[in-house]
């Protein structure tokens, strides 16, 4: 997206790691098992290209890139958080999202090419206003009070519109650290980002849900 929780909380630690390794086995299976074995090999041609560096954003103006970015990304598993690769795309797309030329707020991997579900946030909610990265994020809750506000996003160039987005929401992810399931409460302009990014792996574009006028 182009510009202090309530709570965070891990959920019973151990089961829920074999419920989430559980859920990711169903997942892959589901979509033809192809990504049981970590990343494909595009996927890291894309990735070791800029080894961390600042990548190509995908774009709406390019055909294959519209394809991509209009794809449902798939999960990343616990092997996948272990590699190389790994730790190079989050360097890359935290690079690309800071690019002084063309600054955003968040950033999701099918943005810069790699359909994964990973996104960073700009923690405005914060001390610092950290970038974090959210792992197979869900949004597993939203208020009911509703604000409007302007978007804008690094995959369409010069475009920006109102959309309407719950003021307040519960996302649930992967802790990198211990693999646990963990919740975190989000409020205003960082809750919004999170939509945001999120509806990004479902291929799902802010203008897609623009306020008509």
């Amino acid at each position: 997206m182009k510009r202090k929780p309530d709570t965070t909380s891990c959920v019973f630690p151990r089961i829920s790691r074999y419920i989430w390794i559980i859920g990711s086995m169903v997942y892959l299976i589901g979509a033809g098992g192809c990504c049981r074995e970590g990343f494909t090999p595009g996927e890291k041609q894309i990735i070791w290209s800029r080894e961390g560096k600042m990548m190509r954003l995908y774009t709406v103006d390019n055909g294959e890139d519209s394809l991509l970015l209009r794809s449902r990304a798939l999960a990343l598993t616990l092997e996948m958080l272990q590699t190389e690769e790994y730790r190079l795309l989050k360097a890359g797309m935290l690079a690309t999202v800071r690019d002084t030329a063309n600054t955003g707020v968040g950033i999701a991997a099918p943005q810069v090419g790699v359909s994964r579900q990973l996104i960073a946030v700009q923690r405005f909610d914060k001390a610092g206003e950290p970038f974090e990265f959210y792992i197979n994020p869900e949004i597993i809750q939203y208020s009911e009070e509703k604000q409007c506000g302007p978007e804008g996003c690094l995959s369409l160039p010069g475009a920006r519109d109102s959309v309407m987005r719950s003021e307040r929401i519960v996302v649930s992810y992967i802790d990198e650290v211990n693999h646990n399931v963990c919740r975190d409460t989000v409020k205003g302009f960082t809750a919004v980002v999170f939509q945001h990014e999120i509806d990004h792996l479902k291929g799902i574009l802010f203008t897609d849900k623009a306020v008509k006028k």
